[in-house]
């Protein structure tokens, strides 16, 4: 298996955790969003960018971008439907600097 090729991301978020407050803590299954599904969620969803603008700040292909998100709006589906926490971490990301 290939390596996976770095994602820059703009900001790390920090730790970010989403959880239902419906269901008891130690009950909650969880899934891990990762940065660069995170990041790319931002860019798609927030500002607007479409796939191939993303490619390019995140300095993946095209193609990437596409399976990134899929991924990512699987994972938080998962975790809307089934009641599960949503934890933002990991992933092979570097932070952009800021200039």
């Amino acid at each position: 298996m290939r390596p996976k090729k770095t994602r820059w991301i703009k900001c790390d978020p920090g730790e970010r955790c989403f959880r239902p407050r419906c269901r008891p803590a130690g009950k909650l299954q969880g899934v891990i969003l990762t940065l660069d599904e995170f990041e790319a969620l931002r860019l798609f969803d927030l500002q607007k960018l479409d796939q191939h603008a993303i490619a390019i700040k995140m300095k993946v292909h095209r193609s990437t971008v596409s399976r990134i998100l899929t991924s990512a709006r699987s994972k938080i589906s998962d975790a809307l439907v089934n009641l599960k926490a949503i934890k933002v971490e990991g992933g092979c990301c570097k932070t952009k600097e800021r200039p």
